[in-house]
């Protein structure tokens, strides 16, 4: 069960790739996918593909009525109600799908926040770590029953985001001096780390785990984001268009959906991926903007500190 190296693999799709043309002559009629995030940006994209390829889709929303709303035209969905920010009710979510009997084949953490103002979740959890990381996990570890009878893949997206630093170690919650972006690259790394120690413990009963960045787009959530700081960080022009580098949200959404479907994968496990690919590990001397994972984020040592870290946070584990 050993990982394969973060390095490229001869992949038929790249950064243009969309999630339709990644699930090409893939029939996933009978599998069940949940997806969090699967009505907004990428995620709603991702569910759009997936469902066309025959899969049914649970989309776990904060929103219900909202998803609801957004899912109307896209068939074989359901939307049940979760706050990944609120550990009772990924409880009771887990509890509710766990209660209906299925097994889940792809399980997919797409939903996220980005560079908030500084606010807490549960017991005083800093919010971006709270949800993006502490949410999946709890999330994952509850649905583990029907998730491991699935024998499928889990895949949480990550981001380039994480290139800003690793885990926060010394002050996980930013009790002294909030940075937004810090505290972003923090619950991404968290976000790639899980996928690695999740894929060690779980590659035994069958299921592999992986974690993606899904390439730059402008998708809602950058709703924290004035317009100049965009401009500022280089992602959109003067005139509010994205620069040529980004991705449509189609686009956005196929790195995700390869990492859950694709046979190149078979037997690997715990990787970081990019542009429908294996990402390869960054040097040191390479900017925030340039591809690559930065080693703290697949570092088994921190990968394994993190989980019991979380395990200790949460009180669940299902291993």
């Amino acid at each position: 069960m050993g990982h394969a190296p973060q390095h490229r693999i001869d992949s038929p799709f790249g950064a243009k790739s969309t999630a339709t043309d990644v699930l090409a002559g893939i029939d996933l009629s009978g599998r069940l996918v949940v997806m969090t995030g699967g009505y907004s940006g990428l995620g709603l994209e991702a569910t759009k593909a997936l469902t066309a390829a025959g899969a049914h889709v649970v989309v776990p929303a904060r929103r219900p009525e909202v998803a609801a709303q957004a899912l109307a035209e896209v068939p074989n969905t359901e939307v049940d109600e979760l706050d990944l920010g609120d550990q009772a009710s990924v409880a009771a979510f887990a509890e509710r799908f766990l209660s209906s009997g299925r097994d889940i084949h792809y399980t997919i953490d797409s939903a996220a926040i980005m560079a908030n103002p500084y606010t807490t979740v549960g017991p005083g959890w800093e919010s971006q770590f709270g949800t993006n990381h502490l949410g999946h996990f709890a999330l994952v570890n509850r649905l583990w029953p029907a998730i491991a009878r699935g024998r499928g893949r889990v895949v949480s997206v990550s981001s380039i985001g994480h290139r800003r630093g690793g885990i926060h170690w010394d002050d996980i919650d930013f009790t002294h001096g909030y940075d937004k972006w810090r505290a972003y690259a923090q619950a991404k790394t968290a976000n790639a780390l899980f996928a690695r120690h999740l894929d060690r413990l779980a590659a035994p009963q069958g299921v592999r785990a992986f974690s993606v960045h899904p390439g730059g787009i402008l998708t809602p959530l950058q709703r924290h984001l004035p317009k100049q700081e965009m401009v500022d960080l280089g992602w959109i022009d003067a005139d509010g268009n994205p620069v040529a580098a980004f991705k449509t949200p189609e686009q956005g959404a196929a790195t995700q959906v390869w990492a859950a479907t694709s046979a190149l994968l078979e037997g690997l496990g715990g990787l970081y991926l990019e542009d429908c690919n294996i990402a390869d590990l960054a040097s040191e001397e390479s900017t925030i903007m340039m591809g690559g994972v930065r080693s703290w984020a697949v570092d088994p040592a921190e990968a394994e500190r993190l989980w019991d870290l979380s395990v200790e946070r949460t009180g669940v584990n299902a291993f």
